[in-house]
């Protein structure tokens, strides 16, 4: 080939790439107007084989995307064990104690237990009364509103060991349900009265997802000893783990709402933490 031939054949290649951008160029000049003018627009190839793109999203769900799968993914709790005996002390690390009010919700004493313990930011357990608690809603609303924990504690306060399955279910059952209306759920804990406890309530409470707690320290505060004395058992009994018993209600409970402005803040000035246990599914 001579020179002047190979020549001439880089001259027609040059010419034939030129001519190829400008074609496309111009389809994709047509198809830009087409779409502002109203005009059917060039339809793009079709892509290859494999699986279909994501359609993209607009800003407002790239803004919720994160949202939506974030954190675990949320799992039903497991069934509540049949337990034997009741659970007495709570485990943990460190000073932890938690404190529990049985018989209430009363409108003469409970909301100054509640004001005692916001005061110093602390959470307890309540341990309530159908009869009680359906004329208190409040009280119980209250007590949701500030992290506090609400338990069953019967219907009527009947001795359990006395009564028929069905009672013991029916004193159970309408409890739950006016804790349900009131705090916002059911109650994941109880506490049978007089401490007195058989295998039907064991069984019972389990079936309504209730776990069975007494207690460690008993302030018999029922029996009005005095304020000082009932502080000074709970001075005494204080221990990592305790469960300590005290009234708000089922009688003259003054006493019990005076040794509590006492001992709270000893106790938190020693070091303990006063709050309120964990459920642990099975």
């Amino acid at each position: 080939m001579t020179k002047d031939q190979l020549l001439t054949r880089l001259l027609t290649r040059r010419r034939a790439l030129l001519a190829g951008a400008a074609a496309v160029g111009a389809a994709g000049t047509a198809g830009l107007f087409a779409a502002f003018g109203g005009e059917d627009p060039v339809k793009p190839p079709l892509p290859a084989a494999g699986p279909p793109a994501r359609r993209p999203l607009k800003p407002s769900a790239y803004r919720l995307q994160p949202l939506t799968g974030y954190g675990p993914p949320r799992t039903a709790p497991g069934r509540t064990p049949v337990r034997r005996e009741p659970l007495l002390r709570m485990q943990g690390r460190g000073r932890t104690m938690v404190l529990t009010f049985d018989d209430g919700p009363d409108p003469r004493y409970t909301p100054a237990v509640l004001d005692t313990l916001a005061e110093y930011d602390v959470r307890a357990m309540f341990f309530v009364c159908g009869e009680m608690a359906v004329d208190n809603k409040d009280l119980l609303e209250r007590m949701s509103d500030e992290g506090h924990i609400v338990g069953n504690h019967t219907w009527s306060h009947p001795l359990l060991t006395r009564l028929s399955r069905g009672r013991i279910r029916s004193e159970m059952e309408r409890t739950s349900d006016v804790i349900e209306e009131a705090y916002g759920e059911r109650p994941q804990w109880f506490r049978a009265p007089y401490g007195a406890w058989n295998r039907a309530a064991f069984q019972l409470g389990a079936e309504l997802g209730m776990e069975p707690l007494a207690w460690t320290v008993d302030t018999l505060d029922w029996t009005t000893p005095g304020a000082r004395t009932i502080e000074r058992r709970v001075e005494n009994g204080a221990a990592p783990g305790v469960v300590v018993l005290s009234h708000d209600a089922g009688g003259d409970r003054s006493q019990s709402v005076r040794a509590l402005r006492e001992y709270l803040p000893q106790l938190l000035d020693s070091g303990y933490h006063v709050t309120v246990p964990r459920r642990h599914y099975a």
